[in-house]
């Protein structure tokens, strides 16, 4: 059974590709239907080594706390650990939701997916 905040966070992805004529918040919305077993899981470490300063980027899985972030970024992901969030916003970075980085980027210009 898939959970109600995953559909409803699919929709409105869906939705915000059709009104901004964005693909990327539907490849997103397809990311967030596959199987929980399916999805990615990165730690702050791996995400480090891909990103540069000021980066916006959305990780289609679980972010997990180990290792450091050198780098000021933006962060969407479908779940993150505590211990991860606190080393982005002790970084200078946020962690917003797809609802904000939609409002932020309506288009997703310059949006990363990663992972």
């Amino acid at each position: 059974m898939t959970n109600q905040v995953v559909v409803q966070m699919a929709k409105e992805l869906e939705v915000a590709s059709k009104k901004n004529k964005a693909p990327i918040w539907s490849v997103l919305a397809e990311m967030a239907l596959k199987p929980s077993r399916a999805r990615r899981v990165l730690n702050l470490g791996q995400i480090d080594r891909c990103v540069a300063d000021n980066d916006i980027v959305v990780v289609p899985g679980k972010v997990l706390g180990t290792g450091s972030m050198s780098h000021k970024i933006t962060l969407c992901s479908f779940s993150i650990s505590t211990t991860g969030a606190k080393k982005i916003t002790q970084s200078g970075g946020k962690v917003v939701n797809f609802s904000q980085l939609i409002k932020n980027n309506p288009t997703g210009k310059g949006v990363r997916i990663i992972g």
